[in-house]
């Protein structure tokens, strides 16, 4: 992963020698091989490397060819490298030791602005063209990568963190209200539906999917990737063929993932996305370790979760360990750390309030520990729920009874029954109830409002949730099909994951990888009809009979139970409880989480959790509780960072 920032002057502004300085030491703590950087009168561009690939090592990054007026400076790593290598007809001596930035800057002179749409890995970049006098850059699909920027009368400045700008004289840090509001008022882990704005009012960044051309006068994002618009249905000759076409497909992403001189480690759990991506990279590696990275929780825990949730996995991990003898398994528990105690790191190293503290204990602790035993490349499977292992069999059951499909509708319901031991007149009775709801929209339990009612209303925070389809429940989806359309079609879904997993890159060294999101894998899944997804009484029906022989039957036929992580996130932070709940009363007293909070609705919440029970982790009263905790830690740090930005921000009412 490579920290990267930039500087251009407009007009004859000469950059100050320090601004490039001063940036820079915002990547201090970051682990990295080799900086390399080209100092001008109007340009400055830094690359602080760390050696991930083969090609890596040595590669000149930022690239600047004087004879063609061109300059690149990226943090990428390119997967269809075999597929440009004809397009862009790389002579084949050249092939292996091409770097990521060269094929980009290729590719930008083949196809110009065009040239995202060409592209499969995770990157961002930025391309000055001298003839054009623009900058033209790009962030891949799923934002696996981020890149923030600031334009001002003087000068365009990018960095991989919005730290870095912040360094800059010119760039206020006073905070920006509308996010804040969405922050609050959102019950999603998303934090906006703008994903052009951060927490700061004079930083934006590079949404995922979109490129970026600008000049002095002007700057223009254009989306460049359209999933659902641009697929196609496959059609092939039986069942046979569309594993075989999957296996071959997700192989070869697999192995384009792997591309490091580094160790290979795994995010391992005992569900089916996190095991197929370890199954395939175990046989790619032939023979080669692996290293397996599980949370398990902590050992007083007593599981209170359904018998259809499993707490801990290790039973299925295990399986899975027999199958492979060259896995080096971690079974990792992290007992002295909580989401209480992980605030302040957290909040370092993603810069801006965040919502998905459950489980950054353990995840911050993997990448730790893998960072210790010098991985390079840390695969996941967190999109697969969404691309392989797709199916939703009361859904698609539902979708038979209203298409009058009842030959399938009544075989397929028969043999789910039977697969799950539930009575046949139960599993129709809720199909039909799911049919009956499909034409309304379904709010559930609505999440608490604790947004100050004055702030929601100055920021018209709940008219621009609704207008992105999100209520307080969550949404206003029907059916697991509106839900997936709506993952692949509004893009801030992805792009919380890729902001956390990209700054923990830059901080541990350790890049995470996710073959089920890879842009391959996931048109192929857009691709496939929908009874390859559920067949045979089995919802996840594809990836279970892609992965036979792949994975343990334990494994890949459970239809009874699913893991579920951090059900030990209170438990674990039951020796904080009385420091959190005296920091909780310091923040609904002072006056800059008065100005953003309804304190009367968070102390109500408040009195449900004074003797706080393990079951209650997941309950809208710690997590609203937690989300005002971490916006406070945050207003604290940039209150004891910066005069300039309280000064900037009115937290008095009238």
């Amino acid at each position: 992963m490579t920290a990267i920032t930039g500087i251009w002057s407009f007009n004859e502004w000469e950059i100050p020698v320090h601004y490039g300085d001063r940036m820079l030491q915002q990547f201090q703590g970051f682990r990295y091989d080799q900086v390399q950087t080209i100092r001008e009168r109007r340009l400055f561009l830094s690359c602080s490397l760390n050696w991930i690939t083969p090609q890596s090592m040595g590669e000149e990054i930022p690239y600047y060819n004087r004879e063609k007026g061109l300059a690149i400076i990226c943090n990428s790593i390119i997967d269809n490298r075999e597929d440009l290598y004809q397009l862009l007809n790389i002579r084949k001596y050249e092939r292996y030791m091409i770097t990521d930035s060269q094929l980009i800057l290729y590719a930008y002179e083949k196809w110009g602005e065009d040239c995202p749409r060409f592209l499969v890995g995770d990157f961002v970049f930025m391309i000055w063209n001298d003839k054009k006098q623009t900058w033209f850059g790009a962030r891949d699909f799923s934002g696996t990568r981020t890149l923030y920027f600031t334009k001002n009368a003087l000068f365009f400045s990018f960095a991989s963190t919005m730290g870095a700008l912040l360094t800059l004289p010119e760039v206020e840090d006073t905070y920006n209200e509308n996010w804040i509001a969405e922050y609050l008022a959102n019950p999603l882990t998303i934090e906006s539906v703008d994903l052009t704005s951060t927490v700061y009012q004079s930083i934006y960044q590079i949404p995922p999917s979109h490129s970026i051309t600008i000049t002095k006068h002007h700057t223009q994002f254009k989306q460049y990737c359209h999933l659902l618009e641009e697929r196609e249905p496959l059609k092939l000759k039986n069942d046979e063929q569309y594993i075989e076409a999957f296996q071959e497909l997700f192989q070869k992403v697999v192995d384009s993932k792997l591309r490091t001189f580094k160790g290979k480690g795994a995010h391992l759990s005992g569900g089916l996305d996190s095991g197929t991506v370890t199954a395939f990279a175990a046989k790619s590696l032939q023979g080669e370790p692996l290293h397996t990275f599980s949370y398990i929780p902590i050992p007083k825990f007593d599981d209170w979760t359904p018998k259809s949730r499993q707490a801990n996995e290790r039973p299925w991990i295990e399986e899975m360990l027999k199958l492979y003898p060259t896995l080096v398994p971690h079974f990792l528990s992290f007992s002295d750390r909580n989401a209480y105690t992980e605030m302040d790191e957290w909040l370092n190293v993603i810069e801006s309030p965040y919502k998905y503290f459950d489980n950054t204990y353990w995840l911050r602790g993997i990448y730790e520990q893998a960072s210790a035993l010098d991985i390079g490349i840390l695969l996941n499977g967190q999109r697969g729920n969404w691309t392989i292992s797709w199916g939703p069999a009361l859904d698609y059951y539902a979708s038979l009874l209203k298409k009058y499909r009842l030959l399938h509708f009544f075989k397929e319901t028969n043999s789910y029954s039977i697969a799950l031991g539930v009575d046949r007149k139960k599993v129709w009775s809720t199909i039909i109830n799911k049919k009956i709801r499909a034409s309304h929209v379904n709010r559930g339990h609505p999440f608490p409002q604790f947004i100050h009612p004055a702030f929601a209303r100055q920021t018209k925070v709940y008219e621009k949730l609704r207008d992105n389809g999100i209520d307080q429940a969550g949404n206003g989806l029907t059916n697991a099909y509106q839900v997936r359309e709506k993952q692949f079609n509004d893009l801030y879904y992805w792009h919380t994951t890729g902001v956390y997993g990209a700054k923990m890159a830059l901080k541990y060294g350790v890049i995470p990888r996710d073959p089920t999101d890879d842009l391959r894998v996931v048109r192929f899944c857009l691709s496939l009809p929908e009874d390859q997804f559920v067949k045979n009484g089995f919802n996840r029906a594809f990836i279970r009979r892609a992965t036979k022989g792949y994975l343990p039957n334990l494994n890949r036929l459970n239809v009874k139970s699913k893991g579920v992580q951090g059900a030990d996130g209170l438990l674990r932070l039951l020796p904080n409880w009385s420091s959190f709940l005296n920091e909780m009363e310091k923040a609904l007293n002072d006056q800059r989480i008065q100005y953003f909070i309804d304190v009367s609705v968070i102390r109500n919440h408040l009195k449900r959790i004074q003797q706080p029970q393990a079951n209650q982790v997941f309950d809208d009263d710690f997590r609203i509780a937690m989300r005002t905790l971490i916006l406070y830690r945050f207003l604290i740090k940039g209150g004891e960072t910066s005069d300039k930005n309280l000064a900037n921000t009115h937290f008095a009412r009238t």
